[in-house]
């Protein structure tokens, strides 16, 4: 049985997936569903292929193959090794799925690294999670986070709003482990990963201490439910390329009285724990750099759209044209310059491993919730009207109409149904439901812009620029 078949099979383990107000029975088999798990099985096949299986797995101290996610960086030819795993993964869905090359698998690897960093307030935090980490490791497990607290009412505390059915928290404890009741925004991927880590993504205050708690569940985790958003996905691949095959559905976790065994609480009641471990440099070096690679991957894809789009309409001798494609190319060329200037520059941490120069890594990150929506806008300047204009199914051009069909979609250099399978893909890009939740995710995923714009800031060492200008006017 290959990764990919065992991996289907987890999926059928009574977790409640709603949809369409209905309990989904069986995930692999169910439109909304079957094309985008499959693709994540043919992901994790590539770790049993005989070509690729080398530059995506390691071997593990206990003799487990393990993705290279969760490789713990001793050499610096490590972050490079990471890299080219997280390129080859992302490569594999053009950067559409963000939950599946490993940003909280490579989150999690730096909580192991680092699990010493909080165990004067949380004694037990370390040999939890340690054994969560090689269990997650070992059995080649995909892994997601819900973070965020519904959105009520944003001018009050969590803990103001009273005991409504709202944001998750601590409702009692037992021998057993705790109770937890509200909900978790968003569980990106959650309704088909294996695990999901569920911790507050902003920082809480002592008046919110029964919210202020980190574990980890299975999707089919008793008392929890999973409620996704509308389907983007499509049964025809043909006419939807993406969207047949790579709708990343997003999911509020609701739990009705869950009991949290012990084994799987990490941290409680201590708002200060939760967001020294969340906020660590460390831990986000190495998470954001598989961001990052994905990144790349994405506007490697686009730009290669907009390529295709202007020369099947004959478009790029203009000036205007080249000046827009090129813009596409400094967007990809900026954000892989500052992906390997983050590898090149990799420091030794004191714990002993390699870990990425953070500040190149935040710059791309930054850039990339400002790239992505223009290049978006980049596309659909280039075709105008044209994604508009095809016929409804690519079936169309082999119907009674067809041999006038073939000379009204025809390209400057292709064929009409080349040109109409480019207008197609363009438009799940830019216009279609897809289209639209990919950009909404790239400029919002990392949090709010203003505030990892002025976070960035805050963080950036500014002295050796004031020294400069000191030596100057001084």
């Amino acid at each position: 049985m290959t990764a990919g078949d065992r991996y289907l099979k987890r999926l059928n383990d009574g977790r409640r997936v709603w949809l369409n107000g209905e309990i989904v029975p069986d995930l692999p088999s169910h439109p909304a569903f079957r094309g985008t798990v499959r693709s994540v099985a043919g992901i994790l096949d590539l770790q049993d292929d005989p070509v690729t299986s080398r530059e995506l797995t390691f071997t593990t101290n206990t003799g487990a193959r393990a993705n290279l996610a969760y490789l713990i960086p001793t050499e610096k030819e490590d972050i490079f090794r990471r890299s080219r795993s997280y390129r080859i993964w992302s490569d594999a869905t053009f950067g559409v799925m963000s939950r599946v090359s490993g940003f909280y698998r490579a989150q999690l690897t730096g909580w192991y690294i680092n699990r010493e960093l909080i165990r004067s307030e949380q004694p037990h935090f370390p040999e939890k999670l340690a054994r969560y980490y090689t269990h997650l490791r070992d059995n080649d497990l995909l892994i997601t986070a819900a973070g965020h607290d519904p959105q009520i009412d944003r001018t009050k505390l969590a803990s103001e709003l009273g005991e409504l059915y709202t944001a998750l928290r601590i409702v009692r404890e037992t021998e057993d482990g705790i109770v937890v009741r509200g909900a978790k925004m968003i569980a990106t991927g959650g309704p088909y990963m294996d695990e999901i880590m569920v911790s507050p993504h902003s920082k809480k205050t002592q008046e919110e201490q029964r919210y202020a708690v980190m574990f980890a569940i299975s999707p089919s985790h008793p008392g929890v439910h999973l409620i996704c958003r509308e389907s983007f996905a499509s049964d025809n691949q043909e006419d939807h390329p993406l969207s047949s095959r790579y709708d990343e559905m997003d999911a509020v976790l609701v739990f009705d009285d869950a009991l949290i065994p012990w084994e799987r609480v990490f941290i409680k009641d201590d708002p200060d724990a939760i967001w020294k471990i969340r906020s660590d440099q460390l831990v986000s070096a190495l998470s954001l750099h598989e961001n990052i690679a994905r990144l790349v991957s994405k506007l490697e894809f686009v730009a290669a759209v907009g390529t295709e789009l202007a020369a099947s309409i004959g478009i790029t001798k203009f000036a205007h044209v080249q000046e827009k494609l090129a813009e596409l190319y400094f967007q990809l060329e900026s954000v892989q310059a500052l992906l390997l200037s983050a590898e090149h520059r990799s420091k030794l941490h004191p714990l002993g491993v390699w870990v990425p120069e953070m500040q190149p890594i935040l710059t791309a990150k930054n850039l990339g919730n400002r790239y992505y929506p223009r290049a978006l806008e980049i596309l659909q300047q280039l075709s105008g009207a044209g994604m508009l204009q095809v016929p409804s199914t690519l079936a169309e051009l082999n119907g009674p109409l067809g041999p006038q069909l073939q000379n009204v979609y025809r390209g400057a250099d292709r064929n009409a149904e080349d040109r109409v399978k480019l207008l197609k893909l363009a438009w799940e890009l830019t216009g279609s439901g897809l289209g639209a939740r990919h950009e909404l995710y790239e400029r919002f995923y990392a949090g709010d812009p203003v505030r990892t714009y002025a976070g960035q800031y805050v963080e950036y060492d500014k002295q050796p620029l004031l020294d400069k200008v000191g030596k100057r006017i001084g």
